[in-house]
């Protein structure tokens, strides 16, 4: 089942009652059945909701995203009991070798620079360098092909002008760091409901980075925010501020078409297969993550 993402960008007062999640507005009361829910942004100072229902929406898998002052989520509520074999997968996931890990980043890092040529060939922009590449990166990615890919693909994605792809770099660095925070909260929440720790990463180890584990293996996802981001682009729709139309555009991104395991999938249930593909890698059970196929 598909999960629905409610991004909330009014003042508003959540509360909860009869497993319904009651959306009161200025004008206007609404209710949504909290089963349906995946993902919940919050992206006005004056919003209030009620502990009862960041209890109910946890206990139903369900992430919570907080955003700042220029609207670009900054924090992010999973729950801690997100699996009946929790501590069984959590000890599988810490007791994971370093050559396991380092063999499922070359994996990730391969997938990801295919998504980028794929990319790059929507654009009419020259892949070939991408695809050897692709095709040279060794377990752990010790000839760091992730950067050298990503200096290329960033030189040439959109055209003439000197974009440099950064945090707090002009735009459209700020649509991009909001699509990819989406792809994260859907991936932090996959990992959660397969029993992972999404702090543990394969690669990442930032001592500061709650969500190693969920940077990881997001990366490959992240061509298809790009994609959505090169039409926003395109339309001229880019500004300094991220305005309500192009948030609704990349919140869409949830029901975005991906080809996983010989299927098409919505790109919610894709992550989730993905996740669940990367607990089996930690038991033992399976030697490769389930990524789209590009």
């Amino acid at each position: 089942m598909i999960k629905r993402v409610l991004c909330f960008e009014n003042p508003a007062r959540l509360s909860l009652k009869l497993e319904q999640i009651v959306v009161e507005l200025q004008d206007a009361k609404r209710t949504v059945p909290i089963e349906d829910v995946g993902v919940v942004i919050l992206d006005h100072k004056q919003i209030t909701i009620t502990h009862a229902l960041i209890d109910a929406l946890l206990a139903n898998n369900c992430a919570i995203v907080t955003s700042n002052d220029k609207h670009l989520p900054v924090g992010l509520i999973l729950p801690l009991d997100g699996h009946n074999l929790q501590s069984e997968r959590f000890r599988e996931q810490i007791n994971a070798s370093e050559p396991l890990k380092k063999q499922l980043w070359q994996q990730t890092i391969i997938s990801k620079i295919l998504g980028q040529a794929y990319v790059l060939n929507t654009q009419g922009i020259e892949r070939r360098n991408m695809l050897k590449w692709a095709k040279s990166v060794r377990s752990g990615d010790v000839d760091n092909l992730e950067g050298r890919a990503a200096a290329y693909y960033w030189q040439n994605l959109f055209g003439d002008i000197d974009f440099v792809r950064g945090q707090e770099g002009p735009p459209p660095n700020n649509i991009l760091n909001y699509g990819y925070s989406i792809v994260r909260a859907m991936m932090a929440r996959a990992l959660v409901g397969a029993g992972l720790l999404p702090t543990l990463g394969i690669h990442h180890h930032s001592r500061y980075d709650a969500y190693c584990l969920a940077d990881d293996i997001m990366e490959p996802y992240r061509p298809y925010v790009d994609m959505m981001v090169i039409d926003i682009w395109q339309k001229g729709e880019t500004t300094e501020e991220l305005t309500s139309d192009i948030k609704r555009k990349l919140l869409g991104i949830t029901t975005m078409d991906a080809i996983i395991a010989g299927h098409r999938s919505p790109m919610m249930l894709a992550i989730q297969s993905t996740a669940q593909s990367v607990q089996k890698c930690f038991s033992g059970t399976a030697r490769k993550i389930i990524y789209p196929d590009w």
